[in-house]
């Protein structure tokens, strides 16, 4: 591996670990907070890392092609070529836009500040659905896909016009479901995005491997702060900025098979909060130091652990993050 990756992974980190306790002040300043609702005297904690997150790995993709442009003597970095590059600026830009959108929703606080509520459901859809734009245009990925159990299917124009924006739509609002603990979203990115990755560059997949190499360090750097007890949450900007990577990786490293095996555990959580239509949330409460679900059944993940009140939410958050590693495993034997 090129050692151009390491650097541009370091800036990624720094960067990321730099800004986040600056934006943890102006968060604070603009009163963007809420309760963190798993503890006993639910504190105001800043909400929305996605700002801190997308800056580190800006830097560190444009720093790549900084070097990519100025020094590498016509030869190839990493095996991208002139169109490989673009295909770049185009998922660069689906992340960002995801990103922005993200942050508008966490803009608006509701007035018991237990979350935000700054886009109604339908709109988050709807806009991240023009996210996708820069993907269609550009027909990125390939029109053949290997599905499990189906095996390769030829999509043809179908796969641009429909199951790019569907892809892209649903893997930015899904992890947005399964939130509401410090540093599991976070975590669960980290995981994801990273086995994604590793699955990228070992099927030569260069594109999709470089956004997966420098984001995991962005990730890392705000885990910092985000994990149990959080100095910061996550917040919209962040769960949609992870979704849209993960979309971002699978569409232009043609790894749409192993992306949906990564995501039955969201698959899973739809299900499981459809019974409720919805109107449920992951998160519990404190009692005696540990997280007591709020309802009698398992509407979500977590409450597989939170329903009997055994468990502290640094221990829910790792055990939901050790879920989410054996399915990203699966991708290797499946």
């Amino acid at each position: 591996m090129s050692p151009l990756i390491f650097i541009c992974a370091f800036l990624s980190f720094f960067i990321a670990v730099l800004l986040t306790p600056w934006l943890i002040h102006y968060l604070k300043r603009i009163g963007l907070l809420v309760r963190d609702a798993n503890k006993k005297d639910q504190p105001l904690v800043p909400l929305s890392g996605g700002p801190a997150v997308f800056s580190g790995f800006f830097v560190g993709i444009m720093f790549f092609i900084f070097y990519r442009t100025f020094f590498s003597k016509g030869e190839s970095v990493l095996f991208l070529d002139g169109q490989s590059l673009v295909l770049l600026f185009a998922g660069i830009t689906t992340i960002l836009i995801v990103t922005f959108i993200g942050f508008l929703d966490d803009l608006v606080i509701k007035p018991s500040k237990e979350s935000s509520h700054g886009l109604r459901q339908w709109q988050k859809p709807l806009l991240t659905l023009a996210a996708s734009v820069p993907l269609m245009v550009l027909n990125a990925g390939t029109d053949v896909m290997a599905l499990p159990v189906l095996g390769k299917v030829q999509f043809g124009i179908l796969y641009p016009l429909l199951l790019v924006p569907i892809g892209i739509v649903g893997a930015s609002n899904m992890v947005n479901m399964l939130a509401g603990f410090n540093g599991m979203e976070t975590g669960i990115g980290m995981i994801t995005v990273g086995m994604l990755g590793l699955y990228a560059f070992v099927h030569e997949r260069w594109v999709a491997a470089l956004i997966a190499a420098i984001m995991v360090p962005a990730l890392l750097a705000f885990y910092i702060y985000n994990r149990y007890p959080a100095k910061i949450l996550a917040g919209d900007s962040l769960t949609y900025l992870i979704g849209a990577t993960i979309g971002v990786v699978a569409i232009l490293g043609n790894l749409e098979k192993a992306a949906l095996i990564i995501s039955i555990p969201f698959f899973i959580e739809f299900v499981l909060k459809a019974r409720k239509k919805f109107h449920v949330d992951s998160y519990g409460y404190w009692k005696d130091g540990k997280v007591q679900s709020k309802y009698d059944k398992i509407y979500s993940i977590p409450h597989l652990f939170t329903i009997h009140g055994k468990y502290t939410e640094r221990q829910i958050s790792c055990l939901v993050m050790g879920i989410f590693l054996l399915f990203s495993l699966l991708i290797w034997v499946i």
